[in-house]
């Protein structure tokens, strides 16, 4: 059976919303972040870098939440969360999830723990207000590539909905978070009324406001 090393709310929400996409069973073990279990021995056997996610397949171990999720896509192609491989819109897919999990994701780091970006703590606020300016300009283009579309695929849902979905989440604290901007908002209530996504977010606990 699949496993899912989860915390509500945080990367491992978007493995966890293909898993309900895909229909298929699996178990949720939850990493009790308030107790550092994330840095636990027995967690840093399955995930040295001591993050959340991880997803045990098997013999398969594996963390960093866009690899599970293309690791899913693939296992999982009835599921439709990828296009076919080999395809032009298959590429596109590739890029949305390399280019969501490189600059805004990896940017949040910066802005949720600005303390890790310096050597003094004095400087902390500063390194949090580059970050969300720079998050602010990576969402206003996210916003321009998507247009009036759909999907960031056009018509076609994917995986890479999914991801945006939950980066427009994380920007909920912001002073301009990304719900703010018409068509990514439009996007995320439209992820939001899948009942996949309801059915993890119930499973997380996690309530209104979603984002």
């Amino acid at each position: 059976m699949l496993a899912l090393y989860y915390f509500p709310g945080n990367a491992s929400l978007l493995p966890h919303m293909m898993l309900r996409e895909i229909g298929q069973e699996f178990e949720l073990r939850l990493v009790d972040r308030g107790q550092n279990a994330q840095r636990s021995a027995e967690y840093l056997k399955l995930n040295p870098n001591g993050r959340i996610p991880v997803l045990v397949d098997g013999d398969l171990v594996l963390f960093e939440t866009a690899a599970i999720a293309l690791h899913l896509a693939d296992k999982f192609p009835q599921a439709g969360l990828a296009p076919a491989v080999g395809t032009a819109e298959r590429a596109e897919f590739y890029k949305w999830m390399i280019h969501l999990t490189n600059t805004p994701q990896a940017e949040y780091r910066a802005w949720f723990y600005p303390h890790e970006h310096v050597a003094d703590e004095a400087a902390a606020p500063a390194v949090k207000q580059a970050a969300g300016e720079r998050l602010n300009r990576m969402f206003d283009v996210i916003s321009k590539q998507l247009g009036d579309r759909t999907w960031l695929l056009g018509s076609r849902f994917s995986a890479a909905d999914l991801l945006l979905f939950m980066l427009i989440r994380w920007g909920r604290g912001m002073p301009r978070p990304p719900r703010s901007i018409p068509n990514l908002n439009a996007l995320a209530e439209r992820v939001l009324a899948r009942p996949a996504v309801q059915a993890a977010l119930d499973a997380e606990g996690l309530k209104a406001p979603i984002f």
